[in-house]
């Protein structure tokens, strides 16, 4: 993508624009005929430019209950014949923000809800605010979900239950006591579906923000020779592995010190302007005498306004390097400000690390030239970092 192209990308919250609660109104006309569009576009479109996506979201529910007839059980019965008919999934997550916003005094209509609505978009935002004011109610209609046939409801519990889901509140409850959600986590350990695996690993990664012991020692008792389950834990432990931890790099084969050297490790080019491109080379050479299971990641010390630097960590390789192999890896990255992290000029010192121990240095100058200054979004800087 060129600079001008990523600058020029619509916003994320143009999901939600004009034409699209327009395709609502008429929609959801067509499905309740006492629908009141003009009053749902009234109150959707109030100074709509001026708001964030979770809050169109919002505006979008709030206008449904402003414009739908009835009682709120009368109001889900419309949303469910108008789900399968909204154009874009994402839009539909307005659906079980309708439940979270009208329906907490009404909880089995509203759990029931949640599960109908899931496979369309997903309920994940929807459920927390009953898992935050009834854990105790909640968590067990998750656990059943977790056994559910449909892929896309199994996901939701464990991407509904989460400690720390992105974009939305913490849930305190669970990431102080991580075992309300183990059994969540136990049924779905091997689950078929890498939709849902993903949530799990990710689940499981939030946990290890407060608990690592814990998941370090679910992970230990866990059967990781089925396929499922290791690709969980790999990528469960991706925190724990770039701090270097010596229990996660043991429970993915490499624990031992890396018998290597590292002949090259070169950032280019030496000096970079932001928005341009930084290409690493590393080449390592095992000295083992046997084949070695080797985890390979960089980090990038960024200069702070104030001449400090933040060190990150990035994921770089994970191979099986025979006795005597040589390996040349590259990277590329483009340097450019997002919403999370604006850059400064200076000395930028970029570290290897194999197996979790720092094995050679280098850097590169960055400078910033005008016009170059690429903000994008916090959800694709998200997409880079993970």
């Amino acid at each position: 993508m060129t600079h001008e192209s990523a600058a020029s990308a619509p916003a994320l919250k143009e999901i939600f624009d004009a034409a699209r609660f327009r395709h609502v109104a008429e929609e959801t006309a067509a499905v309740c005929p006492k629908f009141d569009a003009a009053r749902f576009l009234e109150v959707g479109l109030a100074g709509l430019d001026d708001l964030s996506i979770l809050q169109r979201m919002r505006r979008m529910a709030e206008g449904l209950r402003a414009g739908l007839p009835g009682t709120y059980r009368q109001c889900l019965a419309v949303l469910k014949r108008l789900a399968p008919r909204i154009n874009a999934g994402f839009v539909t997550l307005t659906l079980p923000d309708f439940v979270a916003l009208y329906g907490l005094d009404d909880f089995d209509v509203s759990m029931e809800a949640l599960r109908f609505f899931t496979p369309f978009g997903s309920s994940e935002f929807g459920v927390r605010p009953f898992l935050r004011r009834d854990p105790a109610r909640a968590l067990p209609v998750m656990e059943a979900w977790s056994r559910d046939p449909n892929e896309h409801v199994r996901r939701l519990a464990s991407e509904g239950s989460r400690p720390r889901l992105p974009w939305s509140f913490r849930l305190d409850e669970v990431v102080a006591d991580p075992s309300l959600t183990a059994t969540i986590l136990e049924n779905l350990k091997a689950d078929p579906a890498l939709y849902v695996r993903k949530s799990v690993a990710n689940h499981l990664n939030d946990i290890t923000k407060d608990h690592p012991e814990a998941v370090l020692d679910r992970l230990s008792s866990w059967d990781r020779s089925h396929k499922h389950t290791a690709w969980i834990a790999r990528h469960a432990l991706r925190t724990l592995i770039k701090q270097g931890d010596s229990r996660a790099l043991g429970l993915i084969g490499a624990g031992e010190k890396a018998d290597v050297r590292v002949p090259v490790f070169t950032a280019s080019p030496g000096a970079l302007a932001l928005g341009g491109r930084l290409t690493l080379e590393l080449r390592l050479v095992s000295t083992a005498a046997a084949g070695q299971r080797l985890v390979v990641d960089y980090a990038v010390h960024y200069v702070k306004k104030s001449g400090a630097a933040s060190r990150k960590v990035f994921k770089w390789k994970e191979l099986t390097l025979a006795a005597g192999e040589e390996v040349v890896l590259t990277r590329s990255q483009v340097v450019k400000d997002f919403t999370t992290r604006s850059h400064y000029p200076g000395k930028h010192v970029v570290e290897v690390m194999v197996n979790g121990i720092n094995l050679a240095e280098c850097f590169f100058e960055l400078t910033l030239s005008p016009g170059l200054k690429v903000k994008e979004s916090a959800a694709a800087a998200l997409r880079q970092e993970q």
